[in-house]
């Protein structure tokens, strides 16, 4: 007995990884504005599965992957940024504070 293996007008096979975990992740940990712009593609890729574009499915995934590995790089180098700019400042004001006396 044949099953078939999609319904009609869908593909077969399993739909691209959405990367939906990672949009979320990268938006609340790294970077809102990249993050949010991938969590949008991410929600694409299921339903322009469903509607059988598969190449704009896979397409939505590389982009909501892409933006969520911007929004973590984005989240490093801010945080990185954000500890030299303290050491910078607390090492000026020590020496203020002490060339002052």
């Amino acid at each position: 007995m044949s099953y078939p293996s999609a319904p009609a007008g869908q593909p077969g096979g399993q739909p691209p990884a959405n990367n939906l975990v990672w949009a979320i992740l990268s938006t609340i940990f790294c970077c809102v504005p990249l993050g949010v712009a991938s969590i949008v593609f991410a929600a694409q890729v299921n339903g322009k599965w469903a509607q059988g574009d598969v190449a704009g499915a896979q397409e939505s995934a590389d982009k909501a992957k892409k933006f969520a590995i911007w929004a973590a790089v984005a989240g490093v180098v801010l945080a990185i940024l954000y500890v030299i700019f303290f050491v910078v400042v607390g090492i000026g004001a020590s020496s203020s504070s002490s060339s002052s006396f």
